[in-house]
């Protein structure tokens, strides 16, 4: 039996059947989800490094280009940007969809200790690494600014405090800061005031590290308790270092 005989017969049917199946198309057409970014997982990864005190030419040549030189070995890897600024050096690295998340983890960490020897030795903490997905836009933006104090002193505000607290809202993922800038003393030496001392930028580099030493200074052991001594001999202001020549 022909299966088109039935639709020639009947060409009244035919139509209304075809209009039928027009209709349905277009109401469930208009009832697909249409998403500008697809909720698709990219294997992405942001490594940040802090090197406080180090201008942004410092971190770029010292700490990024080494990263870099690194990074840019791993295979599957797709795409690498990095950013440097005073103190601080982020590069993103995004990877092939056929790349796991945690294999592309596990090729970040080993390209961070295979750079270890190349970056500086004075690194507060080593490169840190997390996991973020670029389609995880921020759903809401606060501007603050502040007429009677410094910059610096908003950003620690804001970050020991506000941040804090907008963290611990139910439903909040993630609080990130940027804009703010951070406190740095800078020493410039006088070459020839050190020389008539029979010093060197070495001894003064000592003698600044060791007059900022956060750690304690002793303990008292007794038959039932413990004690630690601690103080924070850190300098923080552009005054405590003028006293440390005196």
């Amino acid at each position: 039996m022909n299966p088109s005989r039935l639709f020639v017969l009947r060409p009244v049917a035919t139509s209304l059947l075809m209009v039928a199946v027009l209709l349905a198309g277009f109401v469930a057409y208009r009832q697909l989800p249409i998403s500008a970014l697809p909720q698709v997982d990219y294997p992405t990864i942001q490594v940040f490094t802090f090197y406080p005190g180090a201008g942004p030419e410092v971190m770029a040549s010292s700490v990024t280009a080494p990263l870099e030189t690194q990074f840019g070995q791993m295979p599957g890897l797709k795409q690498m940007l990095s950013t440097s600024s005073g103190g601080a050096s982020v590069i993103t690295l995004q990877f092939g969809l056929d790349i796991g998340l945690d294999v592309a983890e596990q090729e970040v960490q080993a390209a961070i200790n295979a750079s270890s020897n190349l970056l500086p030795t004075d690194l507060p903490i080593p490169p840190i690494y997390n996991k973020v997905n670029p389609a995880d836009t921020p759903i809401l933006t606060l501007a603050v600014t502040s007429k009677s104090m410094p910059l610096p002193q908003v950003q620690n505000l804001i970050d020991t405090r506000v941040a804090q607290k907008i963290s611990q809202l139910p439903g909040v993922g993630l609080v990130s800061l940027s804009g703010g800038q951070r406190p740095a003393v800078r020493v410039r030496a006088n070459p020839r005031a050190l020389a008539s001392y029979n010093l060197g930028l070495d001894d003064l580099r000592t003698a600044i590290a060791n007059a900022n030493v956060n750690q304690a200074k002793g303990s008292f052991d007794g038959p039932t308790r413990a004690s630690t001594i601690d103080a924070n001999d850190q300098l923080r202001s552009a005054d405590d270092y003028r006293s440390l020549g005196r």
